[in-house]
Formats: structure tokens, sequence, C-alpha cells
């Protein structure tokens, strides 16, 4: 189950994060860039539950 919500999660943080990155604020952008970089890691840590499963 947490290997689902980690890759849930991961994908709505890269979804906002894409979209911040749009902004003509250069401090939202900055924003943008570490939020989809959260999500890219919050995907890999599911990535990694599925391959080893949900006990770490």
């Amino acid at each position: 189950m947490g290997e689902l919500v980690d890759k849930i999660k991961g994908n709505a943080n890269e979804a906002a994060g894409k979209i911040k990155q749009q902004s003509n604020n250069p401090e939202t952008r900055a924003e943008g860039q570490a939020q989809e970089a959260k999500g890219k890691g919050q995907q890999l840590k599911g990535k990694v539950k599925g391959a080893l499963g949900d006990d770490i």
C-alpha cells in the first residue's frame, strides 16, 4: 500500500512543480523545481518499496 501512496504523492508534487515553474516569479519557479525534485524522490521511494516490499 505504501508503494502506491508514494507514487501518487510523487506524481502530484511533480505536476504541481511543473506548473509553478511556468510562473514569471523567480521564487515561484525555484519552488516549483524543488517540488518537482521532491516528487521524483517520492516516486523512487515508491519503486524501491515495490521492489523490496512495504516492510521498509
